[in-house]
């Protein structure tokens, strides 16, 4: 499988979907196209441990160097 070719966007948008079971973390470009995405899950919490603080961080802080390696610089952050 060929490896992701780098996006270079400098500007974004972080959109967090937080609810009672997990987080999402997207980051897209200003035009809404997804660059990274990470979830309390999908990093490896599973149950009532995907819905902690912690969890939550840890997924932020996946998505954002997803996010880095495309050349992401300066994010504007939603929240849902």
């Amino acid at each position: 499988m060929a490896k992701a070719k780098k996006k270079n966007i400098a500007q974004g948008v972080a959109h967090i979907h937080s609810t009672h079971n997990n987080t999402i973390i997207t980051f897209t470009d200003v035009k809404g196209n997804a660059i990274a995405w990470s979830s309390s899950g999908a990093i490896g919490y599973k149950g009532t441990k995907k819905s902690t603080p912690y969890a939550a961080s840890l997924a932020a802080d996946a998505a954002a160097k997803k996010a880095k390696e495309h050349g992401m610089q300066e994010v504007r952050v939603e929240l849902k």
